[in-house]
């Protein structure tokens, strides 16, 4: 066989088709998965507000500590 005849042989040998629904299976699957994320990420919004009653609860009876800053008197 001839250098060409190789090449040939073997380019055709590892040629593999992909269908379209692979393609589009790596989509959808990359798109739920996104889609997982940006839910998680939604569900934390405004959640300090949440709490700005007992925020601001604590900063009334340790405000002499916030002063001070972290632990450094």
């Amino acid at each position: 066989m001839t250098l060409a005849a190789i090449l040939v042989t073997a380019a055709a040998e590892g040629e593999h088709h992909v269908g379209l629904f692979d393609n589009i299976g790596f989509g959808v699957i990359a798109l739920v998965a996104f889609l997982a994320l940006a839910l998680v990420t939604v569900s934390f919004r405004n959640v300090a507000n949440r709490h700005s009653a007992k925020a601001e609860a604590y900063a009334q009876t340790h405000a002499d500590e916030l002063e001070a800053g972290h632990g450094h008197h």
